[in-house]
């Protein structure tokens, strides 16, 4: 007699999950990336354009924000058995590229 959990999660069913499970993924990875193409195009016109600077640092920190929420929501059991690896490496890229580009500019 086993005790332990069944196994319900069955292979036809898995592609369908992912779907349900990467929609609100890219959701929250949209704005992030559009908040990173901002921040490339961001150039400021002096070099003592502080508004511009600060702007960016303040969406650079945005960014990173909407990243680690969705590299929490990754985590949860149901998303590691079912997504990918590929899901990580989403937030660690718009989060590298939000900090380094907010810090550069």
């Amino acid at each position: 007699m086993t005790y332990g959990r069944e196994n319900i999660d069955l292979p036809e069913d898995r592609g369908c999950l992912q779907w349900v499970l990467g929609v609100p993924l890219a959701l929250i990875y949209l704005p992030a990336a559009y908040i990173c193409v901002l921040l490339l195009s961001a150039d400021p016109i002096a070099p003592l354009d502080h508004r511009t600077r600060d702007d960016a640092h303040a969406m650079g920190v945005i960014a990173l924000c909407i990243s680690f929420a969705g590299l929490l929501l990754s985590l949860l059991p149901v998303y590691r058995r079912t997504m990918n690896r590929w899901w990580y490496a989403v937030p660690l890229l718009l989060g590298t590229l939000a900090y380094i580009r907010a810090e550069t500019l």
